[in-house]
């Protein structure tokens, strides 16, 4: 296990360890987005801070929570 050495290298270790549980999970992060409506750029640019706000910050914690198998 490394540790993390930058901001960006943090965002980067958390979008991989989502797409990791979906993937644990028997699907991906992409199929997720599509049965639920979102557009996988707006995943992305919300995690890596693109896209910023209280939209962002909800659409992350849903695919986080999704992520490990809430189903909220």
């Amino acid at each position: 296990m490394s540790f993390s050495n930058t901001q960006e290298e943090a965002i980067q270790a958390r979008y991989r360890s989502v797409k990791a549980g979906f993937v644990q999970q028997g699907t991906t992060l992409n199929a997720w987005s599509r049965e639920n409506g979102t557009r996988i750029q707006n995943v992305r640019d919300a995690f890596f801070g693109i896209w910023r706000g209280q939209g962002a910050a909800a659409l992350i914690a849903k695919v986080t929570a999704a992520a490990k198998g809430d189903q909220n």
